[in-house]
């Protein structure tokens, strides 16, 4: 066991690891891991050569700049790295991938994370990373932020391909970073962080998932449906789905003052087609961002049959933010929607008590929210390919999932080849589920098993695939 690792044992059993949410999935703040700091400052570490020089070393790497900010102890980088177009075709050219990285110290464990959007450019530790002490090194997912090929082609915007993406981004950085290694993403960016493992599996020592869902057929949409039927309580239910209806029946006022936000604020609806259209996706997409974000102690600001068009107005923007249907913000996730069309689909919305107030067949569809001059076509063995490595050949996973989440209303799932993982439910929580949220034994086991897996007896780089035991399966 290296020095780190049985510190770090001990600080856990100490502290007990407490860890408080930060409001974003999996991202995390301290209060009980400063014993670990501690001990490592008191101990002197082995000299290592200045972190900015070793980053500048590497080849393809750009230092864009050192921010301030970041927690004592630690450094933090924005930095740009050059990736294959196609990592199969080098003659497609090249594009600059954003990147960021926390450094603790190169002795330290290696957090690699990614939101499958942008990476977010302030020092923020996930929770694997404090839980760790360890460094973090943010991805930027391809097509997202500033992370773009010069060409408006989407073709090369494939599961496959950010895969491969991951996989340089840790050859590389395994020249500095020796240790462990613990993948992790929440939502998108932990479905970016299976799909790199199924491709890719010894990578990392271990992943870290939060709130990601799992659609295997598209075609197939029930358990979304289910979900909607039995979640909360039957007079939440209720109060959501009259205040769809009541939200269409008043559309016509609705939707001017929809537009009267827009023009003030110069924004267009060329993508979805027109502000009537965007408010029915809004009216429709209720329920889940209520699901999602929100729960029962909200339940009771729920609009009743008197609210007026004001009240119905602010509270339909405050729980489906109307202003993501405009072009300024639709523009930036079109590949999100784009990925969910040609891959990962997509869940389906309760309707029928909407008969005679829908105008747009489709309106939620991920087609709806991409160009028609932009061709898609799902691959629909994709999912079912993934499914198969996590319940086959997946090793060293830990999903962890809200109750009230819809969407994990279809989740991931151990089989009978799954070795040293667990499905882990948090009751009642929503889609920014943490540790915290798991009863205590859930957090206590899933504590460990990260302790396990990021190196206690593991020598560096040591391959995920042989880990002991088999599926401990579904909390």
């Amino acid at each position: 066991m290296t020095t780190w690792a049985r510190r770090l044992l001990v600080t856990a059993a100490v502290t007990g690891v407490l860890v408080t949410s930060a409001g974003t999935p999996g991202v995390a703040t301290t209060t009980g891991l400063t014993a670990a700091g501690a001990a490592e400052t008191a101990a002197t570490p082995p000299e290592q050569p200045d972190i900015l020089d070793a980053l500048r070393a590497l080849p393809g790497l750009r230092v864009i700049e050192e921010r301030p900010g970041a927690e004592p102890g630690y450094r933090f980088f924005v930095l740009g790295l050059r990736q294959p177009v196609d990592h199969h075709d080098p003659s497609a050219g090249t594009f600059e991938q954003r990147l960021t990285l926390l450094h603790k110290g190169m002795d330290r464990p290696t957090v690699l994370f990614t939101t499958g959007y942008e990476v977010p450019l302030t020092p923020r530790r996930t929770e694997p990373a404090v839980l760790l002490d360890g460094n973090q090194l943010g991805v930027e997912h391809r097509y997202f932020g500033t992370s773009r090929p010069a060409t408006t082609d989407l073709t090369e915007l494939t599961i496959r391909q950010a895969a491969d993406d991951h996989h340089r981004i840790v050859r590389l950085f395994r020249r500095l970073y020796r240790g462990s290694w613990i993948s992790t993403g929440g939502s998108k960016g932990g479905m970016a962080s299976v799909y790199h493992r199924r491709f890719h599996p010894g990578d990392v020592d271990g992943t870290v998932v939060y709130s990601a869902p799992d659609n295997v057929d598209d075609r197939e949409d029930s358990a979304y449906l289910r979900f909607f039927e039995i979640v909360g309580t039957a007079s939440c239910r209720a109060a959501l789905q009259a205040v769809q209806r009541q939200l269409l029946l008043q559309r016509a006022e609705l939707v001017a003052r929809y537009e009267t936000w827009a023009t003030s604020t110069g924004s267009t609806f060329r993508i979805l087609g027109s502000a009537d259209r965007a408010f029915e996706t809004a009216v429709l997409r209720v329920p889940q961002m209520f699901w999602q974000y929100r729960g029962t102690a909200d339940c009771a600001t729920v609009p009743g049959p008197d609210a007026t068009a004001e009240e119905l107005y602010d509270w339909l923007d405050g729980t489906s933010q109307l202003s993501v249907y405009a072009d300024p913000t639709a523009e930036r996730y079109i590949p999100y929607f784009y990925q969910l069309g040609t891959e990962m689909g997509y869940g389906a919305v309760p309707t029928a008590h909407l008969a005679g107030l829908l105008r747009y067949p489709g309106a939620t569809e991920p087609r709806s929210f991409v160009p028609r001059d932009i061709p898609m076509s799902l691959d629909r063995r994709a999912m079912p390919d993934i499914d198969r490595w996590v319940r086959h050949d997946g090793s060293r996973l830990l999903f962890l999932n809200g109750t009230f989440d819809p969407v994990v209303a279809e989740s991931f799932r151990l089989g009978p080849g799954t070795r040293d993982s667990r499905v882990l439910w948090a009751a009642g929580a929503g889609h920014h589920v943490t540790l915290d949220a798991l009863s205590p034994a859930d957090r206590a086991e899933a504590t460990a098993m990260l302790l396990r897996w990021a190196g206690a007896g593991q020598g560096p780089g040591a391959a995920p695939n042989g880990g002991p035991g088999k599926a401990a399966g579904a909390g």
